[in-house]
This record gives structure tokens, C-alpha cells and sequence, in this order.
């Protein structure tokens, strides 16, 4: 099944959203169906192209004034970037109309309410201003009427402000169609602010490459670049794709993709990874990585879709809704005509009371802000170097149980270096390192390169004679005419080279020289800084248990595990034993794995959260996990945790306030105590304080 994106331009009433996704998942083969109402896309999964053209009539049906096309994965000419810029243009002019439309509507209810007489001019002037502010909202119920589709916003006010003209109440149906409009207008403008305010985090898109073609440069569009070209990224400019530094050296900013504020520097044969800032030189890039697949491409891919994956509390308020809107609806049916049939009491006045039921009973506080929040939640991480796959991790992070951490390259740096030599039987410090260096001239293994660059001299090529390697025990050759073993316990063993006991944690590299042991070279993974601090504000943030899985020996894993404050470990694992280790702890409570993500892919995918530290470009990091830290830096954890505990919090502040102001509006509505003001307070006012509250989430 391939995945489509289409877009829905015009779609400005969330309840719509939530009904076109109901809908369109009635359909017949197609699966993973979302509306997002905040970046206005329709994503699903079809294995037939022709489902798009029924998805498309679906949706039109529903909503006859959505524009839906779908979402071009290139833009292979400029065109659609005139076309998009055009569109962008057209639709600030649209807001230009609108404001000019409403507030001429309400120019002219003002002078009908200033007006003393006629009576008959004071009406027509009231109409007019009802027609001009309601037209639209009228002519869009009258249609959803026609296809089935009665219980929505525009249905609610039609009948509420026409049953308040019937009852003679003109200022108040005027004056609420005019109000709601305005209403609708602001948190449209505030929903677009807010979607402005989080895409800006995310400013990253490259808008041009600098292409060299015969020597000269060509400014294209980073899509149109092909693996192997070669481009120039001049000082300031944005790095497009992913590539390799050939020509030139500068200082490059990373914050976009790390959150870390600190420069680089950047030099050739480097790594460059698209959406750095190339700050002062001139750098010539060979490109790796076509710009579907680069890095930027995929961060920007991840934030836009967090959204599909919906949080449990998003998908109960979409379902809510459904329901409460009918039950509202015959709850006004009901107040409008019991009390005058069972108490004889005026049917006017019971009217007005079930018509402010009607208005206040919209729930697009609700439908529009709880989206809003998690999109807040997840574009603040991406600010912060910390990418979410989904709303939905954000809830499982908020409570956090235990958390099992892989060692090596999430807990220690990755990176070995020699930090002890000890010698025997009259050899020097610098003899034994010359023999270690050169009996591992030709491993590539991360011990034998921290050898080597201790040793940091130039090898001479005669003085080899002899070279064996013995898998998993190390090396045994003959170096400037001696017989030298080079490597572990097993080694020394099956040579019968007696050695003494040695206490150090870490990794042991022995050293014999003509069959008498000579010394031996430590090495360490070094403990990454701040790890301790880490373990302690995870306890404090109420993380009940931490526990270290390692494939290294007990003794190193040990010594680690006390370093950092560690609660459990387990050593000498094997990629596979991680997985049945895991499985003990992820017993229905909430459990995150944090790990590299290359050879933790199985663990990370297995967890109710997998974060893999993303190490800049670990392209199975990425697509295993369901949380990449960018920078490899463990404390993120700690934000992750305090923005999606602040993103619940502000949405079930949203949801309390929403729900409670409405409610008490609909008592006092009943009672006879609030009139339609109250109710155009209780629903587009209580709606733009929910949009403005969701937006705090962002802020540090």
C-alpha cells in the first residue's frame, strides 16, 4: 500500500475534519485514514490510484468548498512554487474580503441599533446586516442539509439566530451571526498564527542548491540535484543535502537539526548534514543523499505526520464530539417545548432559552485546540534538537515508569582511549606501546584505533616480518625480530604465557615480547558528562526504576552502573538477549528504551517508547525509534519529559475549561439567567482563550 498526502485547502471547521475522516475510513480498501485540521492534510494508505479520485469526491461532498489536490511529493519546476506563492496570496486576500465583509455587517447593525425610528427601516437594516455577516453560513447549512449532514456549527447558528428572528428578537440574532463570524475569523487567524509560530521552528526547508555544471554555478532547486553532483554553499547560505566536504573549511551551525547553540567546525572530508548554516568559508560539497532522502527532508516529513499518529485524549474528544452535538441539539428540542406544554408558560420565552443552548453548544473549542497543543508539543521538541513521531508518545513519555538504557554510545561516549599502561620486566612505557601499535596496524576495531592514535607515529613499513591474526584473541606476529602477542586473556593462555592479577575496569590489551609477559595497555569508554545529573533528575521526575543492558564484560558494566547511579544491569548480552531482557520489565507499565538505534533497532521498536539517540544521520536510528534525540545527548531526555508533561497539562486545562464554561453557560442558559451574548462568549470566546493557552506550550 502506498502512502498519499492530499491537501484540503479551505477547510476551516474542525468538526468538518473529524467528519470527513469518519467517512472517508467507511471506504473500502484503504487503511491508516487521518485528517489533520491543523496543517488542513488528509493522509491514508490506497493500493489503487483510483481511490484518490473516489477519497476526493468523498470529501467534496462533504464539504463542497474544500479544494482538495493532492500533495506533490517534487516539485519539479518552478511553476509549483509560483503556483504555492500564488495560492499563499490568494488566500491573504480572501482574509482581506472577509474582514472588510464583517465589518461592514457590523457597521450597519450598529446604525440599526442608533436608529429610533421607522421601525420597517430599522428591520430592513437588520436583515441586511444579517445577510451580509450570515449568507455564507446559511447557504453552507441549507447544503449540508441536502446531503444528511445536519449537526454542525452552521446548522446550530442558522437555526439559533433564524428562531430568534422569528421570536422578534432582531438585535440578538443580528448581533450573534455578526459576533460568530468575527469569532470564526479570529481563531482562524489565530490557528494560522500559531501554525506559522511552530513551522517557523522548523524553518529549515532549503530553498535553493548551488549547482556546479562546466565550472559554473547554477542555482536549482535542491529536488533537482542528483547523488555525485557537486555544489557550493557560500558563507550564510543553508546546507541543501546531505553530502562530504571536498574543497574549503568553515564553522557551521547545527541548532536546527541539534537544538545546540554552539557552532561546529566543519573541514574537507566531513560529513555535512542538510539544514546547517555554513557561517564563514566557502565550501565545495560532493552529495551522498538525493533530497527525498536526506536529512532535512526526513525531519521535516516526521514533524509534519506527528499529527496522524493521534493521542488517546485527541481521539476521545474527536468521538465526543460526534455525540454531543445531537444530544445538545435534542436537549433545545426538549427545553423549547416541555415547559410550555407541561406549565402553559410562554413559548417565546422558552425559545430564546433553547436557541442560546443551540449557540453555546458548539464544540470547536475542543476540536481545534487539543490538535493545536500536541502540534505545539511536538514542533517545540523539534526546536530543542528532540524529534516525537507522534502525539501519542508524548502521552506515553508524560509517565514514564522504568527507563533501560543501552551503554555504549547512549551512556559512554563510544569512543575508546587508552588510559593506563602498565609494564614488566624492564620494557618502557613507549616500547610497549610501539609494539601494540604495530601489531595492529591493519585492524580497523575501535581498541586497536585507540592504540594507534596513542601512538600518533608514522609506521615503517620493515619492520613487520611475521603478521597472523587469531579471531577473538588478537595477534600474534613478528615485529623487528621478535615474536610479539598482542591481545586478550585467551591469547596469553593458549601460548601459555603466565600473567598476574590485574584489577581494572575496562578493557585489557596483554603484551608479551619472545614468550615472557611484558605489560599490558588499559582502555576505557569514557562515561559521557552530566550522565549522573541525568539519572538523578529522571529519579526526581518520578522515573521509578533505570536499568543499563551492556554486551560488555560484568566488571566494566558494574563500574559503570555505580558511577552513574544506575538502579540494575545486566552484562555480556548479546543484540538478541536485549530483546528477552526487555521483555521482563515491559509488563503493562509505561517502559522506554534509549539506545543508538543501529544495533538496538530490535529493542527501540519492541518498546512502548524507543528513543534512539540520532547521532546526526543514523539513518535506522531514525527509522526504528519513535523518539531521535539529534545530538546524542542523554539530558534531552529530561525535556522530552517536561514538554510532554506540560503539553497534558495545558490540554486537559483546555478541556476543563472548554467543557466547564459551557456547561455553566447551558444552566444559565436554561435558567433563563445568561442571554445569546453570554452564549457567543461561551463558544467562540472560550475557543480563541483555548487556541491562545495551547500556545504557551511553546514557550520555554
Amino acid at each position: 500500500m502506498k502512502k498519499k498526502e492530499l491537501m484540503l485547502e479551505g477547510l476551516d471547521c474542525a468538526s468538518c475534519a473529524a467528519k470527513i475522516e469518519e467517512n472517508v475510513k467507511k471506504l473500502n480498501d484503504i487503511e491508516d485514514v487521518t485528517v489533520n485540521f491543523i496543517t488542513k492534510t488528509l493522509t491514508v494508505k490506497v493500493n489503487d490510484e483510483n481511490k484518490i479520485e473516489e477519497i476526493k469526491k468523498l470529501v467534496k461532498k462533504i464539504e463542497s468548498e474544500v479544494d482538495v489536490y493532492e500533495k506533490e511529493e517534487k516539485h519539479s519546476n518552478n511553476h509549483d512554487h509560483d503556483h504555492s506563492h500564488e495560492h499563499n496570496h490568494g488566500e491573504g486576500f480572501n482574509k482581506k474580503l472577509e474582514i472588510i465583509r464583517l465589518f461592514s455587517a457590523l457597521a450597519i447593525f450598529i446604525t440599526a441599533l442608533l436608529l429610533k425610528d421607522p421601525f420597517y427601516l430599522k428591520v430592513i437594516l437588520y436583515v441586511v446586516a444579517y445577510l451580509i455577516s450570515g449568507g455564507k453560513v446559511l447557504k453552507r447549512s441549507f447544503k449540508n442539509i441536502l446531503r444528511g449532514n445536519v449537526f454542525d456549527e452552521n446548522f446550530l447558528m442558522s437555526i439559533a439566530t433564524l428562531g430568534a428572528f422569528a421570536i422578534g428578537e432582531y438585535p440578538e440574532a443580528v448581533g450573534v451571526m455578526v459576533f460568530f463570524e468575527i469569532g470564526e475569523l479570529l481563531q482562524d487567524l489565530a490557528v494560522d498564527n500559531s501554525k506559522r509560530s511552530i513551522k517557523a521552528l522548523l524553518d529549515i526547508r532549503p530553498d535553493y542548491a548551488n549547482l556546479l555544471k562546466n565550472g559554473k554555478e547554477v542555482r536549482v532547486s535542491p529536488e533537482d540535484v542528483k547523488k555525485g553532483d557537486l555544489i557550493v554553499v557560500k558563507p550564510g547560505e543553508r546546507i541543501p543535502l546531505d553530502g562530504v566536504i571536498i574543497k574549503g573549511n568553515s564553522m557551521a551551525d547545527t541548532s536546527a537539526l541539534t537544538g545546540e547553540s554552539l557552532p561546529r567546525s566543519i573541514k574537507e572530508n566531513d560529513e555535512v548534514m542538510s539544514g546547517f548554516i555554513n557561517l564563514n568559508g566557502l565550501i565545495t560539497i560532493r552529495v551522498e543523499k538525493e533530497y527525498s532522502e536526506s536529512t532535512i527532508s526526513k525531519i521535516l516529513d516526521m514533524v509534519e505526520n506527528a499529527a496522524a499518529k493521534k493521542a488517546k485524549t485527541e481521539k476521545l474528544i474527536t468521538k465526543f464530539a460526534k455525540y454531543y452535538t445531537p444530544v445538545v441539539v435534542f436537549l433545545a428540542i426538549a427545553l423549547a417545548t416541555l415547559p410550555p406544554l407541561l406549565t402553559g408558560a410562554p413559548f417565546n420565552e422558552w425559545i430564546y432559552r433553547a436557541l442560546i443552548f443551540l449557540v453555546i453548544s458548539c464544540p470547536c473549542g475542543l476540536v481545534v485546540s487539543i490538535p493545536l497543543g500536541y502540534f505545539a508539543g511536538v514542533g517545540g521538541l523539534s526546536k530543542r534538537g528532540v524529534l516525537v513521531k507522534g502525539g501519542n508518545y508524548l502521552e506515553v513519555l508524560k509517565n514514564l515508569n522504568t527507563i533501560i538504557f543501552d551503554k555504549t554510545g547512549t551512556l559512554t561516549e563510544g569512543v575508546f582511549e587508552v588510559v593506563e599502561i602498565k609494564t614488566y620486566n624492564g620494557i618502557s612505557e613507549d616500547e610497549i606501546l610501539e609494539i601494540a601499535a604495530y601489531a595492529e596496524e591493519h585492524s580497523n576495531h575501535p581498541i586497536a584505533d585507540s592504540i594507534k592514535k596513542k601512538y600518533g607515529k608514522n609506521f615503517e613499513k620493515n619492520f613487520i616480518e611475521d603478521y597472523e591474526e587469531i579471531s577473538g584473541h588478537g595477534i600474534k606476529a613478528k615485529i623487528k625480530g621478535k615474536d610479539v602477542l598482542v591481545g586478550n586473556k585467551k591469547l596469553m593462555d593458549k601460548f601459555n604465557i603466565r600473567i598476574p592479577e590485574i584489577n581494572f575496569n575496562g578493557t585489557i590489551v596483554f603484551v608479551s615480547v619472545d614468550g615472557m609477559f611484558v605489560g599490558y595497555i588499559g582502555i576505557s569508554d569514557k562515561i559521557k558528562p552530566g550522565i549522573k545529573e541525568v539519572i538523578k533528575e529522571l529519579k526526581k521526575l518520578g522515573v521509578k526504576k533505570t536499568v543499563m543492558l551492556t554486551g560488555d564484560n560484568k566488571k566494566v558494566a558494574e563500574d559503570v552502573a555505580k558511577k552513574i547511579g544506575i538502579d540494575e544491569y545486566f552484562a555480556e548480552l548479546l543484540p538478541g538477549d536485549k530483546v528477552k531482557f526487555f521483555e521482563k520489565y515491559n509488563d503493562g507499565i509505561s517502559t522506554a528504551f534509549v539506545g543508538d538505534g543501529i544495533n538496538d533497532a530490535p529493542v527501540l521498536t519492541r518498546a512502548d517508547v524507543g528513543i534512539a539517540m540520532g547521532g546526526l544521520g543514523s539513518d535506522a536510528a531514525i527509522e526504528a525509534a519513535d523518539v531521535v534525540i539529534m545530538d546524542d545527548d542523554v539530558s534531552k531526555l529530561i525535556d522530552s519529559i517536561k514538554v510532554s508533561r506540560k503539553t497534558m497539562k495545558i490540554t486537559w486545562q483546555n478541556i476543563i475549561l472548554v467543557l466547564g464554561i459551557k456547561i455553566l453557560f447551558l444552566v444559565l442558559g436554561a435558567l433563563g439567567l445568561t442571554d445569546m451574548w453570554g452564549a457567543v462568549f461561551a463558544d467562540v470566546g472560550v475557543t480563541l482563550i483555548a487556541i491562545f493557552n495551547s500556545l504557551r506550550i511553546l514557550k520555554k
